[in-house]
């Protein structure tokens, strides 16, 4: 009698998960690609635009990504406000750029973990892929202030970098446009898998009964009516739709010309904190409630925050080992830094 109870519990809890991975699938949530052909697909699928993929490009550009030559005082890299330790952001509320000043709009550094699949790119989505995007922050006089004519000069400057860029883009060799795209090839391999993608492929073990009960509240709440797709987010979606956001005041950044704004990912979020577009709210279950008043109209209690907060830390993801690497000695053509 025993046994066959416990069968029953048993069929009854599995055809529960089935059931769940279903409904998260058919709510829009998809597993992480496995390789670099499933990111190509995905790319192609948003209709986002991509030069062909190269091992070659990825480690030129991972030097590039911790280079501080890169930025006008030569102290300032990409890595800077997006931390490869820090879950890939810089967890302060708002980034920090050239002569130590904060960003002019207040506004809050997105992590570069899985940032390659956002269907667009900044707060105001106004970059399309990871090449346009990596000119920005580059170029940017709040961040790393270096027009594309000197940051060709800078890294033509440096011999090895020069044989590097020749043997990949040939005649092109080091220009604006390359130093871009060997930036996003780096970036492209930035991709975390959870234990989350592991249930979505169908391991119905790989989320634990408190993890589904918040996912199922992530789902039944709405949530996933903005955070969906490979990265739970990373689409455009109009911003305090049902109410006021309390921290709206805090900068001056109200969106795209329509107010859409971008929808964080939700990947790795438990490590991303501060939360929001000026990094207002450092406690993810006070972000979740904020959500639930400001775009699902809503009252989500502390015990279903802390619920979906469980579900959410299921989606850290499990990083790729990235060794710092040795950048090219500067030469005596090598502009110097500028504060």
């Amino acid at each position: 009698m025993r046994t066959l109870l416990f069968t029953a519990i048993f069929v009854a809890s599995s055809l529960s998960a089935m059931n769940l991975i279903d409904e998260a699938k058919n709510s829009g949530l998809k597993p992480l690609p496995k390789d670099q052909k499933g990111v190509e697909e995905i790319l192609k699928s948003n209709g986002i635009k991509a030069s062909y993929f190269d091992l070659r490009k990825v480690e030129l550009g991972k030097k590039l990504y911790f280079d501080p030559r890169l930025s006008k005082s030569g102290i300032i890299s990409c890595n800077t406000c997006h931390n490869l330790g820090l879950g890939g952001a810089d967890g302060v509320s708002t980034a920090i750029g050239n002569k130590w000043k904060e960003n002019p709009h207040h506004l809050n550094s997105p992590t570069v973990y899985n940032a390659f699949l956002n269907n667009v790119q900044f707060w105001d989505g106004r970059a399309k892929n990871l090449a346009d995007q990596a000119k920005g922050p580059i170029q940017s006089e709040p961040e790393m202030a270096t027009p594309a004519k000197l940051a060709v000069e800078k890294i033509s400057s440096l011999p090895e970098y020069v044989k590097e860029f020749k043997q990949i883009y040939g005649k092109s060799g080091v220009s604006f446009d390359n130093i871009a795209d060997a930036i996003a090839n780096f970036e492209r391999t930035l991709i975390t898998p959870s234990r989350f993608d592991a249930f979505l492929n169908g391991d119905e073990k790989a989320l634990s009964n408190d993890e589904k009960k918040g996912l199922r509240l992530f789902i039944d709440k709405g949530c996933v009516a903005c955070h969906n797709g490979v990265n739970l987010g990373g689409n455009m979606q109009p911003f305090q739709v049902a109410g006021k956001y309390k921290f709206s005041n805090l900068g001056d950044f109200k969106g795209d010309a329509n107010g859409m704004v971008k929808t964080p990912t939700l990947r790795n979020v438990a490590e991303t904190a501060p939360y929001f577009h000026n990094g207002a709210i450092w406690k993810l279950t006070d972000a979740i409630k904020e959500m639930g008043s400001v775009q699902l109209g809503i009252n989500i209690s502390n015990k279903d925050a802390e619920s979906i907060e469980t579900f959410l830390k299921s989606l850290t993801g499990v990083k790729p080992k990235i060794i710092y690497p040795q950048l090219p000695a500067s030469t005596e053509k090598t502009p110097l830094p500028q504060f």
